[in-house]
């Protein structure tokens, strides 16, 4: 019988490609409504109803906060606007880093423990975003979920190179390209505090891996090796 022969690429967790899918199938609606192909003409305003209904805003957060009341469909707001992304780049960039940072982490921490980073990452995002800033713009995108797997993806990194006995701070290279290169953008442009966000996010990510590793360190290193 003739041996099949193997991909030389390894799939993609289900659980990964579920997420990038959502978030890219949640766009292509509000893309193709704003052209008017879908939903008629109110579809035009699909997106900024989306943002308004589901983003996360400080102002609905304060009065949470000072009332003592959190409706659970206020409350909801925290997981459903990673989801809502401002355009179609902003969308497939986040889906481009939940496929490649997904993978990795999935392969070692597990696909549940994926999602887990990233919908934890996402809510503590939003969480120091309204606790420390006064924002009026509404949080959206799922950037601080994607940091949050950039944090355990860091972590694999810095427990390979204390395994490896190589320089520990060069697992932070990644994180601190990104950031650089989100500081230049505030600086020559307009771009908001999302970064808080996204840096909570990679922090709440990075802390998460401690306790989401499968088997401990050892086993992690174990898993490293083989690849």
């Amino acid at each position: 019988m003739t041996p099949t022969p193997e991909s030389p690429f390894n799939p993609l967790p289900p659980l990964v490609v579920a997420l990038a899918v959502v978030v890219i199938g949640i766009e292509a609606l509000f893309s193709l409504g704003m052209r008017g192909i879908i939903g008629g003409p109110e579809a035009v305003g699909w997106r900024l109803a989306a943002i308004r209904d589901f983003g996360f805003v400080d102002q609905v957060f304060d009065w949470m906060l000072a009332n003592g009341r959190f409706p659970p469909d206020q409350l909801a707001r925290f997981l459903t606007y990673p989801l809502i992304h401002a355009s179609f780049t902003h969308a497939v960039f986040v889906a481009i880093f939940v496929l490649a940072m997904g993978k990795m982490v999935s392969e070692v921490f597990g696909g549940l423990a994926f999602l887990t980073i990233f919908w934890a990452s996402a809510i503590a995002g939003a969480l120091v975003y309204g606790l420390l800033l006064d924002a009026e713009l509404p949080l959206i995108g799922g950037y601080p979920g994607v940091y949050g797997l950039i944090g355990a993806y860091t972590f694999l990194l810095w427990v390979s190179l204390i395994a490896t006995g190589g320089q520990q701070y060069r697992a932070f290279s990644l994180i601190g390209m990104l950031l650089g290169i989100q500081l230049l953008f505030a600086i020559f442009f307009e771009v908001g505090m999302d970064w808080v966000a996204d840096l909570s996010g990679f922090v709440a990510g990075f802390g998460l891996s401690f306790l989401l590793v499968p088997g401990g360190w050892n086993r992690v290193l174990a898993k490293l090796r083989k690849r």
